[in-house]
């Protein structure tokens, strides 16, 4: 009976310990990145913030106080001269107060649902990024987060689907404002049009559902598509993804090289990478 005794009570003993809830895996990168491989990559398109005091900028103006006030002064009274009478009549988008009455500094945020920033240029981008403890991605971490854990072309798959990301759309902006594609690309209007169906050109951050970079029970929210992302390409600045008027179909290759860093306009933003924490 005694060997029997402690024979159960070794069983209880061995039961405990397996009820005992495992140990949570450390995370590597702050809860608005997913880790991929040896880096953190933004869930989601960079929206940005005052990095003093947390108060949201604008998505439709350059984060720049002094660079805001010229682009506003400006179309308040051209836009008089583009389009027809119903772009005339479109209005602009109000500067919240904030921007209006005090000094700020962009600080990016990743967060789902809201309007990413547009009108970035590569150092607007770059110091986002830096007020927020990140950096810009490099290229070969931009291209490897966009494929996935299977190293694809899209997000979703090996061969590009019409609209699964928002990109390639029917529609550009400037034609329907300017009716001219290639006039007034710092117009803060453009990224507030809506196709027919009320369908926003510029959607949310992560409202196109495939359009998901898959890394494990994680997944980096629209890299094609939506806004381009400011990156440093291995042979300089560089925007990358695609934004949603743009004509194309190479998915994760899709890049533009051609623009000086000073260089923005409505579809230019980005997202921010950084190291994994030890």
């Amino acid at each position: 009976m005694a060997g029997l005794a402690l024979a159960a009570f070794g069983l209880a003993k061995g039961r405990a310990r397996a009820e005992e809830p495992l140990p949570k895996p450390v995370r590597r990168c702050p809860a608005e990145m997913v880790e991929v491989r040896s880096f953190c990559i933004d869930r989601f398109e960079t929206s940005t913030v005052d990095r003093k005091t947390g108060e949201p900028l604008s998505p439709y103006y350059p984060p720049s106080k002094n660079v805001l006030a010229q682009v506003f002064d400006y179309w308040i009274v051209e836009r008089d001269g583009f389009g027809d009478e119903g772009a005339r009549a479109f209005p602009l988008p109000q500067i919240p107060e904030y921007q209006r009455t005090h000094d700020f500094s962009p600080k990016a945020v990743s967060q789902r649902g809201v309007i990413p920033q547009g009108y970035l240029s590569y150092h607007w981008a770059k110091l986002a990024c830096e007020n927020a403890g990140k950096r810009l991605c490099k290229q070969r971490e931009w291209v490897t987060a966009c494929g996935g854990e299977r190293g694809r072309k899209f997000p979703y798959g090996d061969r590009y689907e019409a609209l699964a990301c928002n990109v390639h759309r029917p529609y550009h902006p400037a034609f329907v404002l300017h009716a001219n594609s290639s006039l007034g690309h710092r117009d803060p209007r453009l990224n507030l049009l809506v196709e027919r169906d009320l369908d926003p050109l510029l959607r949310t951050t992560g409202a196109t559902p495939r359009c998901v970079s898959s890394w494990g029970a994680d997944g980096v929210h629209d890299l094609v598509g939506n806004i381009d992302e400011w990156i440093d390409g291995e042979e300089g600045p560089m925007f990358v993804g695609g934004f949603y008027a743009r004509s194309t179909t190479q998915g994760c290759e899709a890049s533009v090289g051609s623009h000086a860093p000073a260089y923005y306009d409505y579809s230019t933003g980005t997202r921010c990478c950084r190291d994994l924490s030890p």
